[in-house]
């Protein structure tokens, strides 16, 4: 482990960028205003909300509010702020969304451990913490390479407190303006959903290392609920119905983009069938689900992108 307060707050050179969709706005405020005790800037990009409970949370945290006219997507509205956090100076982008909570000292240990990467020779593209769902005592969320696709990362692949991830979840990612310019932007075709894993794909492709690093914390809702799998011994995370035609379309758009290794392809196939089968026969509405997967297999094979209905 790295030693305490390895980064003083505000750290020069980090702008966090915390994307908002009908947020709770007193759990946002807070939000903020860690984030704010961490990072030199921070931007809010509000997809399309009634803003103006949250225009007062962002001036009381010090935080710049974009607000947008209308939701276009996550990833839209990730690349707005982080074009408004280069335009700040940022040598670091924090992304975050509003389910999100740091520690503390989240931002100074992420940063130590891209300083200690790349004083041993890593080509660092971005370091995120570990993600803990707060709603359960078993969800860290850190994935690394397997055969058939990202998996959860053990204790022994951790190195010098540091695992090398196949990709990291958007919230909590500390990424470099230089690997932002060299990989590009996220992809706004995808609206919501594996947006971070098709961006960490782009980035390994040109040679950037992603990072977890082991004792930088983050506590993060995914999805709407857990639910229980028998026989299984994580939670499976639970999303409204329009989610389910979102995954399900961009994990056949993730399945032909041609980024993965043919095993991830066959796991990612296996996958869907699993998230399909399970979303169809155990959660309601199962009509409206099995809809909206079917819609989203259709969208996919199509190559249809954007958001649902456009």
């Amino acid at each position: 482990m790295s030693s305490p307060g390895a980064s003083a707050p505000g750290a020069a050179g980090v702008v966090a960028v915390v994307v908002t969709y009908r947020p709770d706005v007193a759990r946002t405020r807070s939000l903020l205003a860690a984030l704010a005790a961490q990072c030199e800037h921070v931007v809010v990009v509000d997809n399309g909300s009634a803003a103006g409970d949250l225009a007062e949370a962002c001036s009381s945290t010090g935080a710049e509010l974009i607000a947008l006219p209308r939701n276009e997507g996550i990833a839209h509205a990730q690349n707005v702020g982080i074009e408004q956090a280069l335009v700040l100076g940022a040598r670091f982008v924090l992304l975050s969304d509003q389910d999100s909570m740091p520690a503390p000292d989240m931002v100074g240990r992420l940063l130590d451990g891209f300083r200690r990467a790349t004083a041993a020779g890593r080509r660092v593209g971005a370091v995120g913490p570990v993600s803990s769902d707060t709603r359960s005592t078993s969800e860290q969320m850190v994935y690394v390479t397997r055969r058939w696709g990202p998996r959860r990362a053990r204790p022994e692949d951790a190195r010098d407190g540091l695992v090398e991830a196949a990709f990291l979840i958007a919230s909590g990612c500390l990424v470099t303006a230089e690997a932002l310019a060299a990989v590009g932007p996220m992809n706004e075709a995808w609206f919501i959903d594996h947006v971070d894993l098709e961006w960490g794909l782009r980035a390994r492709r040109r040679g950037y290392a992603l990072l977890a690093v082991t004792d930088a914390r983050l506590d993060h809702e995914l999805g709407d609920r857990l639910a229980r799998v028998p026989g299984r011994a994580q939670e499976v995370h639970v999303h409204a119905p329009v989610r389910n035609y979102y995954l399900a379309r961009n994990t056949v758009l993730l399945i032909r983009s041609g980024l993965m290794p043919l095993a991830w392809s066959v796991g990612y196939v296996v996958w869907l069938a699993k998230y399909a089968a399970f979303n169809v026969v155990a959660v309601a509405p199962r009509r409206r689900r099995a809809a909206m997967l079917a819609r989203g297999l259709r969208d996919g094979l199509l190559g249809r992108t954007g958001p649902l209905g456009a």
